[in-house]
């Protein structure tokens, strides 16, 4: 499923995998917070616990996740601090979820404190 993700200053979109975490994630939508950082990861408070069922350490580059530490999703883009090298690494087990389509770059922009939104755009559907 695409969604799409606000911030005050930048727009991108995502795909979410069929994962059981996905479909409830998708269930509440939309989720409005507040992005922290974590090196090149950003990550937000959902508000609700979800299916933490299938959480590793593996993530790539342009990884959706959900922390179920920190009932957060994650987007992975860049080395973290506990990286070795330029593959991100959270700081504890995570549940893939899906991927974004945005750039490292763009990514980057987004700042702690900013406003997002996570929510299904309607029109492109």
């Amino acid at each position: 499923m695409k969604i799409k993700f606000k911030t005050e200053n930048f727009s991108f979109e995502g795909e979410l995998n069929n994962s059981l975490c996905a479909k409830e994630i998708i269930h509440h939508l939309p989720i409005n917070s507040v992005v922290s950082r974590w090196g090149d990861e950003i990550y937000f408070d959902i508000g609700f616990k979800a299916s933490a069922d299938g959480a590793s350490m593996d993530v790539e580059k342009g990884d959706i996740a959900y922390w179920s530490q920190e009932k957060s999703i994650c987007i992975f883009f860049g080395p973290t601090p506990l990286s070795n090298t330029e593959k991100p690494v959270p700081a504890s087990p995570v549940v893939v979820i899906g991927k974004v389509f945005a750039s490292p770059s763009d990514l980057r922009k987004i700042h702690l404190g900013e406003r997002i939104k996570l929510y299904i755009d309607n029109a492109s559907s």
